[in-house]
């Protein structure tokens, strides 16, 4: 919850000095503790267990990890605190008020599907056929080892690539020249797909040969003098290797699939025609505040 990121600092320090174990008064009676237990009321409003965890489950990383004690009263705290204002604020709610709640709504439950759906999208047998289809089956890629020059202007780039054609040392000339990080490195790219680089510089690399120099080449980031070192036929990963990128390939399919079968099923009719797309950038479109 947004306000709870922004005071759980001092909310925290409050609860160190609190003392009392909530936890335990949670459970008094000899009944587990879950997710309807009641752990105060407020104005009649009951919190309970189940919105505390949902709380705490929605805590950046750092937060999660303080002590148990500190975040359990600093979380019940601060629902203490939403609770009160909220009945404040339920009684000054206005209709923008009630369409962002609502959208909010929307927005949660399709977010709530997503997961649903992400989260089954991958078992074993997909995975092994994700890896057949991508790795096992496939016919083996390429790999290359070039390193570059990379300079602002075609005029220097044609200057370096004379210099180098004189005999100058590439390495020496990147190390020099080259205005990126490989050139600490005397301009070595390393290994690489083609599919790593942009178009302009993957197809220049393509059409060389070993031990080739060429440029200068135009892409986006500049003008460069290319050398390509040698190439190798990639070795596919094993089934364990690849399972993390797998897996977010079948999670990303089975949600994009989701959407789309979900929204073409659905009966979508748009009434758009005549509103002017700048509408949504009226001031004070729903009146004041």
């Amino acid at each position: 919850m947004p306000i709870f990121t922004r005071v759980l600092g001092s909310v925290a320090v409050m609860a160190l000095l609190a003392g009392p174990a909530l936890a335990q008064d949670a459970a008094k009676g000899g009944k587990t503790p879950g997710p309807e237990t009641v752990v105060a009321i407020v104005d009649g409003t009951e919190i309970t267990l189940g919105m505390m965890v949902s709380v705490r489950n929605s805590l950046p990383a750092e937060y999660q990890q303080l002590p148990d004690e500190v975040l359990f009263n600093g979380v019940l705290d601060q629902l203490i605190q939403q609770t009160a204002l909220s009945k404040v604020g339920e009684g000054m709610m206005t209709r923008r008020d009630e369409i962002a709640l609502e959208v909010e709504r929307r927005a949660y439950l399709a977010g709530m599907l997503l997961d649903y759906t992400a989260e089954r999208a991958v078992t074993p047998d997909k995975l092994k056929a994700a890896y057949d289809t991508k790795f096992a089956k496939a016919e083996p890629s390429r790999e290359y080892h070039a390193a570059h020059i990379i300079v602002a202007s075609e005029a220097e780039a044609k200057a370096i690539k004379a210099e180098i054609d004189g005999g100058a040392d590439f390495a020496d000339v990147a190390k020099a020249k080259s205005q990126d990080g490989a050139a600490a490195n005397g301009g070595d790219l390393g290994w690489f797909d083609l599919t790593a680089m942009v178009p302009p510089f993957a197809e220049a690399v393509a059409a060389m040969k070993a031990g080739e120099i060429k440029g200068p080449v135009q892409t986006e980031y500049g003008w460069h003098v290319i050398k390509l070192m040698e190439t190798r036929l990639g070795a596919a990963p094993t089934l364990e290797e690849a399972t993390e990128e797998l897996s977010g390939d079948l999670r990303q399919q089975a949600v994009q699939d989701r959407v789309n079968d979900t929204v073409a099923k659905a009966k979508v009719e748009k009434r758009v025609e005549g509103i002017d797309p700048a509408v949504l950038k009226t001031p004070n479109f729903f009146g004041a505040k």
